[in-house]
Protein backbone atom coordinates (compact mmCIF):
# COMPACT_ATOMS: atom_id res chain seq x y z
CA UNK A 1 0.00 0.00 0.00
CA UNK A 2 2.89 2.51 0.80
CA UNK A 3 4.56 1.68 -2.20
CA UNK A 4 1.28 2.87 -4.53
CA UNK A 5 0.88 5.89 -2.34
CA UNK A 6 3.90 6.96 -3.61
CA UNK A 7 2.38 7.01 -6.93
CA UNK A 8 -0.14 9.71 -5.75
CA UNK A 9 0.46 13.23 -7.24
CA UNK A 10 0.09 16.63 -6.79
CA UNK A 11 1.06 19.46 -4.65
CA UNK A 12 1.16 18.70 -1.05
CA UNK A 13 -1.13 20.63 0.54
CA UNK A 14 -0.67 23.12 3.74
CA UNK A 15 -2.25 23.30 7.11
CA UNK A 16 -3.42 27.02 6.19
CA UNK A 17 -4.83 25.15 2.74
CA UNK A 18 -7.28 22.40 4.51
CA UNK A 19 -8.34 25.09 6.96
CA UNK A 20 -9.37 27.56 4.36
CA UNK A 21 -10.94 25.12 2.62
CA UNK A 22 -13.50 24.18 5.73
CA UNK A 23 -14.28 27.38 5.44
CA UNK A 24 -15.91 27.40 2.57
CA UNK A 25 -18.52 25.16 4.32
CA UNK A 26 -18.50 27.13 7.66
CA UNK A 27 -19.71 30.30 5.42
CA UNK A 28 -22.12 28.01 3.49
CA UNK A 29 -23.69 26.67 6.69
CA UNK A 30 -24.61 30.71 7.74
CA UNK A 31 -26.79 31.21 4.90
CA UNK A 32 -27.83 27.36 4.22
CA UNK A 33 -28.93 26.08 7.15
CA UNK A 34 -30.90 29.19 8.14
CA UNK A 35 -33.13 28.12 5.27
CA UNK A 36 -33.19 24.44 7.04
CA UNK A 37 -33.69 25.37 10.61
CA UNK A 38 -36.03 28.25 11.07
CA UNK A 39 -37.22 29.23 7.44
CA UNK A 40 -40.11 26.91 8.31
CA UNK A 41 -40.82 28.31 11.22
CA UNK A 42 -40.92 31.82 9.90
CA UNK A 43 -43.44 30.73 7.28
CA UNK A 44 -45.96 28.99 9.51
CA UNK A 45 -45.59 30.88 13.30
CA UNK A 46 -45.27 34.42 12.12
CA UNK A 47 -46.57 34.47 8.46
CA UNK A 48 -49.54 33.15 9.08
CA UNK A 49 -48.68 30.61 6.57
CA UNK A 50 -50.02 26.77 6.83
CA UNK A 51 -48.24 24.04 7.48
CA UNK A 52 -49.43 22.43 4.71
CA UNK A 53 -48.62 25.53 1.56
CA UNK A 54 -45.37 25.59 3.76
CA UNK A 55 -44.15 22.54 3.29
CA UNK A 56 -45.11 22.91 -0.91
CA UNK A 57 -43.04 25.92 -0.73
CA UNK A 58 -39.66 23.74 0.25
CA UNK A 59 -41.07 20.75 -1.57
CA UNK A 60 -41.53 22.18 -5.05
CA UNK A 61 -38.42 25.13 -4.49
CA UNK A 62 -35.88 22.41 -4.06
CA UNK A 63 -37.32 20.22 -6.67
CA UNK A 64 -36.45 23.41 -9.23
CA UNK A 65 -32.90 23.85 -7.06
CA UNK A 66 -31.92 20.60 -7.64
CA UNK A 67 -32.23 20.95 -11.49
CA UNK A 68 -30.67 24.12 -11.21
CA UNK A 69 -27.53 22.33 -9.80
CA UNK A 70 -27.03 20.74 -13.44
CA UNK A 71 -26.99 24.08 -15.23
CA UNK A 72 -24.56 25.25 -12.88
CA UNK A 73 -22.32 22.47 -13.13
CA UNK A 74 -22.33 22.62 -16.80
CA UNK A 75 -21.47 26.16 -17.10
CA UNK A 76 -18.88 26.14 -14.38
CA UNK A 77 -17.19 23.23 -16.72
CA UNK A 78 -17.43 25.22 -19.45
CA UNK A 79 -15.21 28.33 -17.77
CA UNK A 80 -11.70 28.84 -18.76
CA UNK A 81 -9.19 28.77 -15.90
CA UNK A 82 -8.24 32.46 -15.07
CA UNK A 83 -5.66 34.36 -12.52
CA UNK A 84 -7.61 32.87 -9.52
CA UNK A 85 -8.59 29.21 -11.13
CA UNK A 86 -11.95 27.76 -12.51
CA UNK A 87 -13.96 27.32 -9.53
CA UNK A 88 -12.42 30.22 -6.60
CA UNK A 89 -14.15 33.33 -8.59
CA UNK A 90 -17.52 31.75 -9.23
CA UNK A 91 -18.27 31.07 -5.78
CA UNK A 92 -17.31 33.92 -4.37
CA UNK A 93 -18.88 36.12 -6.21
CA UNK A 94 -22.10 34.11 -6.40
CA UNK A 95 -21.33 33.58 -2.24
CA UNK A 96 -22.13 37.53 -1.29
CA UNK A 97 -25.01 37.36 -4.30
CA UNK A 98 -26.51 34.58 -1.93
CA UNK A 99 -25.74 36.70 1.46
CA UNK A 100 -28.46 39.18 0.26
CA UNK A 101 -31.32 36.75 -1.09
CA UNK A 102 -30.81 35.02 2.27
CA UNK A 103 -32.24 38.53 4.09
CA UNK A 104 -34.72 38.46 1.37
CA UNK A 105 -35.92 35.18 2.23
CA UNK A 106 -36.78 36.35 5.99
CA UNK A 107 -38.79 39.15 4.46
CA UNK A 108 -42.94 39.00 4.21
CA UNK A 109 -44.08 42.36 2.33
CA UNK A 110 -47.31 39.84 1.39
CA UNK A 111 -50.69 41.03 2.88
CA UNK A 112 -52.88 38.04 2.36
CA UNK A 113 -52.05 34.08 2.10
CA UNK A 114 -51.75 34.24 -1.25
CA UNK A 115 -49.39 37.27 -2.00
CA UNK A 116 -47.08 35.43 1.30
CA UNK A 117 -46.89 32.17 -1.11
CA UNK A 118 -46.28 33.87 -4.09
CA UNK A 119 -43.65 35.89 -1.91
CA UNK A 120 -41.92 33.00 -0.25
CA UNK A 121 -41.85 31.20 -3.47
CA UNK A 122 -40.26 33.42 -5.73
CA UNK A 123 -37.78 34.74 -3.31
CA UNK A 124 -36.86 31.17 -2.42
CA UNK A 125 -36.58 29.91 -5.69
CA UNK A 126 -34.19 32.64 -6.82
CA UNK A 127 -32.25 31.71 -3.86
CA UNK A 128 -32.20 28.48 -4.47
CA UNK A 129 -30.82 29.65 -7.90
CA UNK A 130 -27.63 31.04 -6.92
CA UNK A 131 -27.40 28.77 -3.99
CA UNK A 132 -26.37 26.38 -6.81
CA UNK A 133 -23.58 28.58 -8.15
CA UNK A 134 -22.21 28.69 -4.81
CA UNK A 135 -22.50 25.54 -3.82
CA UNK A 136 -21.58 23.59 -6.97
CA UNK A 137 -17.64 25.04 -7.70
CA UNK A 138 -17.11 25.17 -3.94
CA UNK A 139 -17.90 21.15 -3.68
CA UNK A 140 -15.29 20.69 -7.15
CA UNK A 141 -12.74 22.86 -6.04
CA UNK A 142 -11.61 19.85 -3.88
CA UNK A 143 -11.12 17.44 -6.41
CA UNK A 144 -8.82 19.87 -8.00
CA UNK A 145 -6.71 20.78 -4.94
CA UNK A 146 -5.22 17.13 -3.99
CA UNK A 147 -5.96 13.38 -5.66
CA UNK A 148 -4.16 12.40 -1.85
CA UNK A 149 -6.37 9.40 -0.29
CA UNK A 150 -5.04 10.46 3.36
CA UNK A 151 -5.33 14.32 2.35
CA UNK A 152 -8.88 14.31 1.20
CA UNK A 153 -10.14 12.53 4.12
CA UNK A 154 -8.68 15.57 6.56
CA UNK A 155 -10.11 17.54 3.96
CA UNK A 156 -13.18 15.99 4.70
CA UNK A 157 -13.11 16.26 7.83
CA UNK A 158 -12.38 20.04 7.87
CA UNK A 159 -15.42 20.86 5.76
CA UNK A 160 -17.22 18.83 7.91
CA UNK A 161 -16.09 20.71 10.69
CA UNK A 162 -16.73 23.62 9.06
CA UNK A 163 -20.67 22.74 8.26
CA UNK A 164 -21.11 21.53 11.67
CA UNK A 165 -19.26 24.95 13.73
CA UNK A 166 -22.15 27.04 11.08
CA UNK A 167 -24.96 24.61 12.66
CA UNK A 168 -23.71 25.00 15.71
CA UNK A 169 -23.35 28.68 16.05
CA UNK A 170 -25.94 29.10 14.12
CA UNK A 171 -28.07 26.89 16.36
CA UNK A 172 -27.30 28.36 19.83
CA UNK A 173 -26.86 32.05 18.30
CA UNK A 174 -30.57 32.65 16.38
CA UNK A 175 -32.93 32.19 18.65
CA UNK A 176 -30.94 34.71 21.39
CA UNK A 177 -30.95 36.99 18.35
CA UNK A 178 -34.61 36.67 17.46
CA UNK A 179 -35.99 36.82 21.13
CA UNK A 180 -34.41 40.21 22.00
CA UNK A 181 -36.51 42.01 19.29
CA UNK A 182 -40.27 41.77 20.41
CA UNK A 183 -41.48 41.79 16.40
CA UNK A 184 -40.30 38.62 14.75
CA UNK A 185 -40.64 40.66 11.64
CA UNK A 186 -37.69 42.76 12.83
CA UNK A 187 -35.55 39.60 14.47
CA UNK A 188 -35.65 37.52 11.62
CA UNK A 189 -34.54 39.40 9.07
CA UNK A 190 -32.13 40.99 11.25
CA UNK A 191 -30.40 37.14 12.66
CA UNK A 192 -30.41 36.55 9.19
CA UNK A 193 -28.38 39.63 8.22
CA UNK A 194 -25.53 38.96 10.55
CA UNK A 195 -25.16 35.51 9.80
CA UNK A 196 -24.98 36.18 5.83
CA UNK A 197 -22.26 38.52 6.85
CA UNK A 198 -19.86 36.04 8.33
CA UNK A 199 -20.96 33.77 5.67
CA UNK A 200 -19.22 35.70 3.10
CA UNK A 201 -16.38 37.00 5.58
CA UNK A 202 -15.84 32.73 5.82
CA UNK A 203 -16.28 32.16 2.01
CA UNK A 204 -13.41 35.11 1.39
CA UNK A 205 -10.93 33.40 3.59
CA UNK A 206 -11.65 30.01 1.62
CA UNK A 207 -11.28 32.11 -2.01
CA UNK A 208 -8.12 33.91 -0.53
CA UNK A 209 -5.90 30.86 0.92
CA UNK A 210 -7.04 27.90 -1.52
CA UNK A 211 -5.16 26.83 -4.59
CA UNK A 212 -6.21 24.53 -7.63
CA UNK A 213 -3.33 22.37 -8.06
CA UNK A 214 -4.01 19.60 -10.07
CA UNK A 215 -4.19 20.14 -13.85
CA UNK A 216 -6.63 17.00 -14.98
CA UNK A 217 -5.29 14.65 -18.19
CA UNK A 218 -8.36 14.18 -19.62
CA UNK A 219 -9.80 16.42 -22.01
CA UNK A 220 -12.08 19.24 -20.53
CA UNK A 221 -14.45 19.78 -23.24
CA UNK A 222 -16.19 23.55 -23.10
CA UNK A 223 -19.35 22.96 -24.25
CA UNK A 224 -21.87 20.02 -22.16
CA UNK A 225 -24.53 18.54 -23.52
CA UNK A 226 -27.76 16.30 -22.00
CA UNK A 227 -25.32 13.06 -23.67
CA UNK A 228 -22.21 14.31 -21.67
CA UNK A 229 -24.29 14.96 -17.88
CA UNK A 230 -25.94 11.54 -18.66
CA UNK A 231 -22.79 9.31 -19.35
CA UNK A 232 -20.89 11.38 -17.02
CA UNK A 233 -23.90 10.48 -14.10
CA UNK A 234 -25.24 7.35 -14.95
CA UNK A 235 -22.22 5.38 -15.57
CA UNK A 236 -20.15 6.47 -13.01
CA UNK A 237 -21.35 3.38 -10.16
CA UNK A 238 -20.01 4.94 -7.02
CA UNK A 239 -21.59 8.48 -7.36
CA UNK A 240 -24.45 6.61 -8.21
CA UNK A 241 -24.68 5.29 -4.83
CA UNK A 242 -23.66 8.67 -3.49
CA UNK A 243 -26.60 9.56 -4.75
CA UNK A 244 -28.79 7.09 -3.38
CA UNK A 245 -27.52 7.11 -0.10
CA UNK A 246 -27.45 10.91 0.21
CA UNK A 247 -31.14 10.81 0.12
CA UNK A 248 -31.28 9.34 3.11
CA UNK A 249 -28.86 10.95 5.22
CA UNK A 250 -29.05 14.50 4.18
CA UNK A 251 -33.02 14.05 4.48
CA UNK A 252 -32.25 12.67 7.89
CA UNK A 253 -30.22 15.59 8.71
CA UNK A 254 -32.39 17.84 7.78
CA UNK A 255 -35.72 16.27 9.11
CA UNK A 256 -33.73 16.75 12.23
CA UNK A 257 -32.64 20.68 11.96
CA UNK A 258 -36.13 21.56 10.99
CA UNK A 259 -38.25 19.76 13.56
CA UNK A 260 -35.89 20.52 16.61
CA UNK A 261 -37.36 24.34 16.93
CA UNK A 262 -40.98 22.77 17.06
CA UNK A 263 -40.11 19.73 19.65
CA UNK A 264 -38.47 22.24 21.97
CA UNK A 265 -41.11 25.05 22.41
CA UNK A 266 -43.83 22.23 22.52
CA UNK A 267 -42.94 18.98 23.32
CA UNK A 268 -39.93 20.18 25.76
CA UNK A 269 -42.15 23.30 26.41
CA UNK A 270 -39.21 25.91 25.96
CA UNK A 271 -37.94 27.21 22.89
CA UNK A 272 -34.94 28.39 24.89
CA UNK A 273 -33.58 24.81 24.98
CA UNK A 274 -33.28 25.14 21.18
CA UNK A 275 -30.10 26.65 21.52
CA UNK A 276 -29.10 24.36 24.58
CA UNK A 277 -29.88 21.36 23.14
CA UNK A 278 -28.37 22.21 19.80
CA UNK A 279 -24.88 23.29 21.52
CA UNK A 280 -24.56 20.23 23.40
CA UNK A 281 -25.53 18.09 20.17
CA UNK A 282 -23.59 19.67 17.30
CA UNK A 283 -20.36 20.24 19.56
CA UNK A 284 -20.35 16.57 20.67
CA UNK A 285 -20.31 16.00 16.67
CA UNK A 286 -17.45 18.03 16.01
CA UNK A 287 -15.59 16.31 18.27
CA UNK A 288 -16.91 13.39 16.59
CA UNK A 289 -15.68 13.99 13.21
CA UNK A 290 -12.37 14.99 14.40
CA UNK A 291 -11.79 11.30 14.64
CA UNK A 292 -12.56 10.76 10.85
CA UNK A 293 -8.80 10.83 9.54
CA UNK A 294 -7.72 8.18 12.11
CA UNK A 295 -10.70 6.12 11.64
CA UNK A 296 -10.18 6.34 7.46
CA UNK A 297 -6.75 4.99 7.94
CA UNK A 298 -7.50 2.04 10.40
CA UNK A 299 -10.50 0.63 8.71
CA UNK A 300 -11.11 2.68 5.08
CA UNK A 301 -13.89 5.58 3.81
CA UNK A 302 -16.48 2.61 4.00
CA UNK A 303 -15.98 1.00 7.35
CA UNK A 304 -15.65 4.37 8.68
CA UNK A 305 -19.14 5.57 7.04
CA UNK A 306 -20.71 2.04 7.96
CA UNK A 307 -19.14 2.43 12.27
CA UNK A 308 -21.78 5.91 12.30
CA UNK A 309 -24.62 4.63 10.41
CA UNK A 310 -24.87 1.58 12.90
CA UNK A 311 -23.95 4.45 15.96
CA UNK A 312 -27.05 6.45 13.97
CA UNK A 313 -29.25 3.86 13.98
CA UNK A 314 -29.09 2.24 17.45
CA UNK A 315 -29.22 5.89 19.28
CA UNK A 316 -32.19 7.52 16.85
CA UNK A 317 -33.91 4.08 17.42
CA UNK A 318 -34.12 4.11 21.15
CA UNK A 319 -34.70 8.04 21.37
CA UNK A 320 -38.22 6.91 19.96
CA UNK A 321 -39.00 4.22 21.76
CA UNK A 322 -37.94 5.59 25.30
CA UNK A 323 -40.13 8.04 27.43
CA UNK A 324 -39.65 11.90 26.73
CA UNK A 325 -37.62 14.03 28.62
CA UNK A 326 -34.93 16.42 28.25
CA UNK A 327 -32.26 14.48 29.31
CA UNK A 328 -32.87 11.40 27.52
CA UNK A 329 -33.51 12.91 24.43
CA UNK A 330 -30.41 15.20 24.73
CA UNK A 331 -28.38 12.54 25.33
CA UNK A 332 -29.35 10.19 22.59
CA UNK A 333 -30.01 13.23 20.33
CA UNK A 334 -26.30 14.10 20.66
CA UNK A 335 -25.41 10.25 19.43
CA UNK A 336 -27.65 9.92 16.80
CA UNK A 337 -26.29 12.87 15.40
CA UNK A 338 -22.94 13.06 16.32
CA UNK A 339 -23.23 9.19 13.98
CA UNK A 340 -24.57 10.57 11.16
CA UNK A 341 -21.58 13.55 11.48
CA UNK A 342 -19.62 10.37 10.09
CA UNK A 343 -20.52 9.09 6.64
CA UNK A 344 -21.65 12.73 6.11
CA UNK A 345 -17.96 13.83 6.83
CA UNK A 346 -16.85 10.84 4.56
CA UNK A 347 -18.76 11.60 1.85
CA UNK A 348 -16.77 14.64 0.66
CA UNK A 349 -13.85 12.36 0.20
CA UNK A 350 -16.04 10.08 -2.04
CA UNK A 351 -17.68 12.97 -3.95
CA UNK A 352 -13.99 13.52 -4.85
CA UNK A 353 -12.96 10.41 -5.70
CA UNK A 354 -16.03 9.95 -7.80
CA UNK A 355 -15.21 12.40 -9.83
CA UNK A 356 -11.50 11.16 -10.62
CA UNK A 357 -13.14 7.83 -11.13
CA UNK A 358 -15.27 9.56 -13.66
CA UNK A 359 -12.21 10.97 -15.43
CA UNK A 360 -10.61 7.68 -15.28
CA UNK A 361 -14.32 5.54 -16.66
CA UNK A 362 -14.87 8.76 -19.55
CA UNK A 363 -11.54 9.82 -20.61
CA UNK A 364 -13.71 12.95 -20.17
CA UNK A 365 -12.97 15.82 -16.57
CA UNK A 366 -16.22 16.81 -15.25
CA UNK A 367 -16.19 18.12 -12.08
CA UNK A 368 -18.76 20.34 -12.34
CA UNK A 369 -21.58 18.32 -13.52
CA UNK A 370 -20.40 15.19 -11.22
CA UNK A 371 -20.23 17.47 -8.36
CA UNK A 372 -23.60 19.08 -9.48
CA UNK A 373 -25.54 15.11 -10.17
CA UNK A 374 -24.32 14.73 -6.14
CA UNK A 375 -25.79 18.00 -5.21
CA UNK A 376 -28.99 17.29 -6.72
CA UNK A 377 -29.31 14.43 -4.51
CA UNK A 378 -28.63 16.88 -1.38
CA UNK A 379 -31.92 19.26 -2.83
CA UNK A 380 -33.99 15.97 -3.19
CA UNK A 381 -33.07 15.11 0.42
CA UNK A 382 -33.75 18.35 1.70
CA UNK A 383 -37.33 18.43 -0.26
CA UNK A 384 -37.76 15.25 1.10
CA UNK A 385 -36.84 16.50 5.08
CA UNK A 386 -39.30 19.11 4.71
CA UNK A 387 -42.19 16.90 2.87
CA UNK A 388 -42.08 14.49 6.00
CA UNK A 389 -41.50 17.48 8.64
CA UNK A 390 -44.31 19.92 7.39
CA UNK A 391 -46.46 17.15 6.48
CA UNK A 392 -45.97 15.35 9.68
CA UNK A 393 -47.44 18.38 11.25
CA UNK A 394 -49.96 18.97 8.62
CA UNK A 395 -51.26 15.28 9.65
CA UNK A 396 -51.13 15.28 13.15
CA UNK A 397 -53.59 18.78 13.30
CA UNK A 398 -50.72 20.96 13.74
CA UNK A 399 -51.88 24.04 15.30
CA UNK A 400 -49.15 27.50 15.58
CA UNK A 401 -48.21 29.07 18.90
CA UNK A 402 -51.09 26.78 20.58
CA UNK A 403 -50.98 23.73 23.04
CA UNK A 404 -50.65 20.60 20.46
CA UNK A 405 -52.05 17.83 21.17
CA UNK A 406 -50.29 13.92 22.20
CA UNK A 407 -50.82 13.06 18.70
CA UNK A 408 -49.13 15.83 17.42
CA UNK A 409 -46.36 15.42 19.70
CA UNK A 410 -45.95 11.79 18.65
CA UNK A 411 -45.39 12.99 15.08
CA UNK A 412 -42.43 15.55 16.26
CA UNK A 413 -40.84 12.85 17.84
CA UNK A 414 -41.26 10.31 14.78
CA UNK A 415 -39.62 12.96 12.71
CA UNK A 416 -37.17 13.41 15.53
CA UNK A 417 -35.96 9.98 16.04
CA UNK A 418 -37.72 7.24 13.91
CA UNK A 419 -37.52 8.44 10.38
CA UNK A 420 -33.42 9.58 10.87
CA UNK A 421 -33.04 5.85 12.40
CA UNK A 422 -34.85 3.84 9.08
CA UNK A 423 -33.56 7.00 6.45
CA UNK A 424 -29.81 5.78 7.88
CA UNK A 425 -30.56 2.22 8.21
CA UNK A 426 -31.38 2.13 4.24
CA UNK A 427 -28.35 4.24 3.75
CA UNK A 428 -26.09 1.93 5.62
CA UNK A 429 -27.21 -1.24 2.80
CA UNK A 430 -27.05 1.03 0.21
CA UNK A 431 -23.00 1.83 0.97
CA UNK A 432 -22.67 -1.53 2.24
CA UNK A 433 -23.94 -3.08 -0.35
CA UNK A 434 -23.67 -1.21 -3.54
CA UNK A 435 -20.52 0.76 -3.36
CA UNK A 436 -16.95 -1.12 -4.25
CA UNK A 437 -14.52 2.07 -4.76
CA UNK A 438 -11.94 1.33 -2.31
CA UNK A 439 -9.09 3.22 -1.16
CA UNK A 440 -6.75 0.59 -3.09
CA UNK A 441 -8.72 0.69 -6.24
CA UNK A 442 -8.76 4.50 -5.81
CA UNK A 443 -4.99 4.45 -5.27
CA UNK A 444 -4.58 2.92 -8.59
CA UNK A 445 -7.16 4.68 -10.80
CA UNK A 446 -5.00 8.01 -9.57
CA UNK A 447 -1.25 6.35 -10.97
CA UNK A 448 -3.49 5.53 -14.01
CA UNK A 449 -4.06 9.27 -14.37
CA UNK A 450 -1.27 10.43 -13.75
CA UNK A 451 0.39 8.42 -16.34
CA UNK A 452 -2.39 9.79 -18.90
CA UNK A 453 -4.19 5.84 -18.87
CA UNK A 454 -8.20 5.35 -18.73
CA UNK A 455 -10.17 2.64 -18.59
CA UNK A 456 -10.86 2.59 -22.02
CA UNK A 457 -7.60 2.96 -23.44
Amino acid sequence: MEQKKVQETGKKLTLKEKISYGFGDFGNGFMFDLGQAYLSKFFTDVCGIPAAAAKNIFVYTKIFDAFMDPIAGSTVDAKKPGKHGKFRPVMMVSSIILAILTIVTFLMPGTTVTSKLVYAYAAYMVWGLIYSFTNVPYGSLASVMTQDVDERSQMATYRQTGSLAAQLITGVAFVPILIHFSDPKIGYPVAAAIMALIGVISFYICFRNTKEHIQPKAKVQEKTTVGDYARAVFTNKPLLCLILMTLFTISAMNANNQMMIYYCQYALGNVKLQPVINSIMIGCSILGIAAIPKMVKMFGKKKTAMIGFAIGIIANGLNFILPANFYVFTILVTIGYAGLAIPNGVTWAFVSDAIDYGEWHTGKRKEGITYAAFNFSRKIAQSIAAYVTLGALQLTGYVANAHQTAKTLLGMKAVMALYPAVALAIAAVVIGLMYNLSDDKYRDIVADLQNGKFENN
